[in-house]
């Protein structure tokens, strides 16, 4: 195993120590393992989270337009609640807060007992579950589809929400309605190696790879011999299709690499993602190419629509400033 490393076991607390130094604007408190906005504003508080290894997410979302704080799990693996109540007390103004969280066994829970905590010292909480992942029903890691990079829209969109001074209740509807309106699908084309484990999670064959795997290793749905881009475009609108209907509308694309796919290869995807869906009537109209939700160093990449309408056009497009996501407005 060859990484940039100290300690495995450290890997976790020195990146967000490194984050925060690259980030003045970011708060970090390292018994918590939060990063947080410093400068508060009176609004709802936003905050997510969940195991480490799929930077830039979460914490990487922290900041104007998009969360008030993340927290962070060790690799793979949920913060425990006392951490999640960290994280809500950090992002609390007194306007309440609500939890964006990925639809994982750990994160439900411990994120939900956390919220109960914070309700019972009198915080406003809500809670949105994401699960945007089509390519399984259930998973190993989670009761029902797995959360995956669409989250990031979540995170973009109720930001908007709560930085426009929205209530709660409308910042956790127009958060629920951006989990109903995304869908994503991800390839992998090889393992990662987690640092304290120092030895890939699984191992696919030179000429195969696997539909649907989840962003932590899970299983997909099948495993084949390697597909061209414009082939695995086909398979990924394909299954985003046939789930939401998206014929007529307009939408917005992430195009998500998993942590070892050069941005080349992510670009030549987007590509062929495009003219699908242009050719099935979809009007896609902003596309975003890069790391957004990563599973180490694996070789992948996952594809997110989000079908749009005025509201959700109006929040995505709105001004943001984070150490990962940027948007003029």
């Amino acid at each position: 195993m060859k990484k940039i490393i100290n300690n495995p076991d450290l890997v976790v607390e020195e990146m967000l120590y490194g984050l925060a130094v690259s980030n003045p604007q970011l708060a970090y408190d390292p018994e918590a393992r939060v990063i947080s906005r410093k400068e508060k504003k009176a609004k709802v508080g936003l905050v997510s989270g969940g195991g480490s290894g799929h930077e830039p997410a979460h914490a990487g979302y922290v900041g104007t337009g998009m969360l008030d704080a993340a927290v962070a799990g060790n690799v793979f693996a949920s913060p425990p609640p006392d951490r999640v109540l960290k994280g809500i007390e950090a992002a609390q103004s007194g306007q309440g807060v609500l939890l964006i969280i990925k639809n994982y066994s750990g994160d439900t829970m411990n994120f939900g007992m956390a919220a109960e905590l914070a309700r019972d010292g009198g915080t406003e909480v809500a809670e949105v579950i994401v699960k945007d992942d089509v390519a399984v029903p259930d998973s190993t890691y989670s009761t029902g589809r797995r959360g995956v990079a669409g989250t990031v829209f979540v995170h973009k969109i109720a930001g908007a929400a709560a930085e426009e001074g929205l209530a709660l209740s409308d910042v956790s509807r127009v958060a629920q309605k951006t989990a109903d309106n995304v869908r994503s699908f991800g390839i992998s084309l090889s393992s990662c190696i987690l640092p304290a484990v120092g030895k890939p999670g699984f191992s696919l064959a030179e000429d195969e790879i696997e539909l649907g795997m989840g962003i932590h290793g899970e299983p997909g749905v099948e495993r084949v011999k390697t597909l061209p881009a414009a082939k695995v475009a086909e398979v990924m609108v394909d299954k985003i299709l046939a789930d939401l209907d998206y014929q007529g509308s307009e939408c917005a694309a992430i195009v998500n690499g998993c942590g070892g796919t050069p941005l080349m290869e992510l670009y030549i995807l987007a590509g062929e993602v495009d003219k699908l869906l242009k050719a099935k009537g979809v009007n896609p109209i902003r596309y975003y190419v890069g790391q957004y939700m990563t599973s180490l160093e694996m070789a992948g990449a996952s594809l997110s629509l989000l079908r749009l309408d005025a509201e959700l056009k109006q929040f995505l497009f709105a001004p943001a400033d984070t150490p990962a996501f940027k948007e003029k407005g």
